[in-house]
């Protein structure tokens, strides 16, 4: 499954969080840096909501840009 991810960027470091696993965040220094650390986190995410029995939310957020005037 591919979840979006949305990226933001602070005044020291960048987050992360995944629209369809609320819960699911994570930080790091680097664009990239957020990306593995968003990587490991869903893997634990998803391994927790698994061993728990809850059931793993699909994917349904889409993303579509906008231009600016």
């Amino acid at each position: 499954m591919r979840y979006v991810m949305i990226i933001e960027e602070g005044e020291r470091n960048y987050s992360a969080y995944l629209p369809d696993l609320p819960g699911c965040i994570a930080t790091g220094k680097t664009v990239e840096e957020v990306r593995q650390r968003m990587s490991e986190a869903v893997a634990l995410h998803l391994r927790g909501m698994r061993e728990d029995g809850l059931p793993i939310p699909e994917p349904v957020t889409h993303v579509e840009y906008v231009e600016a005037a």
